[in-house]
């Protein structure tokens, strides 16, 4: 079975860690070169990695990277206790709050981005998770 970590490029690392570690409870761990940090508490290890503004997406050619918030079909969905305590320390450390909290069968959920333009969401499930769902 293949393994999972999480990497998210940001333009300045310590701004990077600052937010995460503040705005979202995780922990600093081993850091590589001056360019990436490891950050853990979030179930699988979360690898800020800093690539500038402009620089080039991929081998391909896909473009010059921006921070300006843009969209991807894969984003980060954080599980947490309390999620309006979650939504105020996200806020406060520079998230923008963009949809929600939200009441939906499975729980609670907040989505926002980052100050990198990164989206991701914060969602405190009840007692059914995600078998609200599945239950049909």
């Amino acid at each position: 079975m293949p393994g999972l970590l999480i990497n998210i490029d940001v333009p300045d690392l310590a701004a990077g860690e600052a937010f995460y570690t503040r705005g979202l409870g995780l922990t600093p761990a081993r850091r590589f070169d001056e360019d990436i940090v490891e950050l853990l508490g979030a179930g699988v290890p979360i690898y800020l990695i800093v690539k500038p503004g402009g620089s080039g997406i991929g081998p391909a050619g896909g473009g010059a990277r921006h921070y300006d918030r843009h969209w991807t079909p894969v984003h980060s969905d954080f599980t947490v206790d309390d999620l309006d305590a979650a939504v105020a320390r996200a806020v406060a450390a520079g998230a923008v709050l963009e949809d929600g909290p939200l009441d939906l069968p499975y729980g609670r959920q907040a989505m926002f981005a980052d100050p990198f333009g990164n989206g991701f969401c914060l969602i405190e499930f009840n007692d059914r998770g995600y078998d609200a769902l599945a239950d049909g």
